[in-house]
């Protein structure tokens, strides 16, 4: 008997739980909210494709394109990132089928149907505001406000601060310390160095902790939560807003999380920590993406040119050996011989005839034999 044939959202699903087995599990939330939604979107709109075949660039692709930028009752527009990260979400799972041997018409979604991606600048706080938040974050100490504090003063992701385990901890040498980042986005785990405050924060947070039963729920873990991981995140994203307003941030767009990271990246450039060193410590794989998480300004030019200025280097000066100024001791003896040694070797380089060149060489290693004589007779003589 054949096997029923399966229905777009089986396939679709199937496919997601294969990805499940390498991507992270909020990336595999993302894929499967884009296949849910579009087949909702093909049973709605076009109710009668119901095999991959079917499917065409024109209406049904580009009708979808249409509709994810379409205003519609209690949903806001969607910006241009999102829609390029739903598009890149649904390419990925129609090669994939498509590699599998699932008769999809090629070229569904092509280069051109991506928004067009802004200009990426960094974002970091401006360092008045930067000082706002710190002092409005150590005011009000509570679990929140130290994780926050702590994910500014490591420069770790919001999602590698939510992950930390209990035994975070690791001392790398007598009085430094450092904290273990675990698996995160990039599938690398990492020690990050960490100074008396960060130090400090780790202890606190530990000190916050709610109680036994409270903790069940996330065993293991130096953050606990109610609900799960993306639970959590909103609350640190929705408490660090709070935050800034209290501070009296004078920055009007949104502070997230992440902008922590810009913030902390950009700060150790100014230290003068070097890029290769910042690579390591954010979990880049190509220091590219640490280019584009560091805000240079004015000031910071202005600071870098006077400071290459004071260290320009003097030229160098080839040193002169003298021969007239050797006394008659053994000392004297052979630092006469040596000038002479430097003097028959600039002399040998000059010459195109091999013949004398070696002789010169016999000459010069007669000289080297008879220095490690009177080296000898000076030792015999201590």
């Amino acid at each position: 008997m054949s096997q029923p044939r399966r229905t777009l959202e089986q396939i679709f699903q199937a496919q997601v739980q294969t990805l499940a087995l390498t991507l992270q599990p909020f990336t595999v939330v993302k894929y499967d909210y884009v296949a849910r939604h579009f087949v909702s979107y093909l049973r709605s709109t076009f109710p009668e494709v119901r095999r991959l075949s079917q499917l065409r660039r024109d209406p049904h692709m580009l009708g979808w394109f249409r509709w994810l930028c379409e205003l519609r009752p209690q949903r806001p527009p969607i910006g241009n990132h999102t829609r390029e990260q739903r598009l890149l979400c649904l390419r990925r799972l129609l090669e994939d089928l498509a590699a599998q041997g699932h008769p999809i018409q090629s070229g569904l979604i092509i280069r051109e149907d991506f928004p067009v991606r802004p200009e990426y600048l960094p974002r970091p706080l401006s360092p008045e505001d930067d000082q706002r938040l710190q002092k409005e974050l150590r005011r009000t100490d509570n679990l929140y406000s130290n994780a926050l504090l702590l994910a500014r003063v490591t420069g770790i992701r919001i999602g590698e601060c939510i992950h930390l385990p209990l035994d975070c901890l690791r001392q790398v040498a007598p009085e430094q310390w450092a904290l273990h980042v675990p698996l995160g986005k990039l599938h690398t785990e990492r020690l990050v160095p960490l100074d008396a405050e960060g130090l400090r924060l780790v202890v606190r947070i530990c000190e916050l902790q709610a109680s036994p039963a409270f903790l069940r729920k996330s065993e293991g873990l130096l953050l606990p939560r109610v609900g799960g991981r993306f639970a959590l995140f909103q609350t640190l994203r929705l408490a660090l807003a709070d935050f800034a307003k209290r501070a009296g941030c004078a920055d009007t767009s949104p502070i997230t999380p992440h902008r922590l990271r810009h913030t902390w990246a950009s700060d150790m450039l100014r230290c003068g920590l070097s890029l290769p060193a910042l690579k390591e410590l954010m979990g880049h794989k190509d220091i590219r993406m640490t280019l584009r998480y560091l805000k240079v300004t004015q000031p910071d030019l202005q600071r870098e040119f006077y400071r290459a200025r004071h260290n320009t280097p003097q030229p160098y000066c080839i040193p002169s050996l003298s021969v007239s100024t050797a006394t008659s001791d053994l000392p004297g003896i052979r630092h006469a011989l040596a000038a002479t040694r430097h003097l028959l070797e600039m002399y040998r380089r000059q010459l195109s005839d091999n013949k004398i060149s070696r002789r010169i060489q016999r000459l010069n290693r007669r000289l080297l034999d008879v220095d490690h004589e009177l080296h000898n007779i000076a030792a015999r003589q201590k």
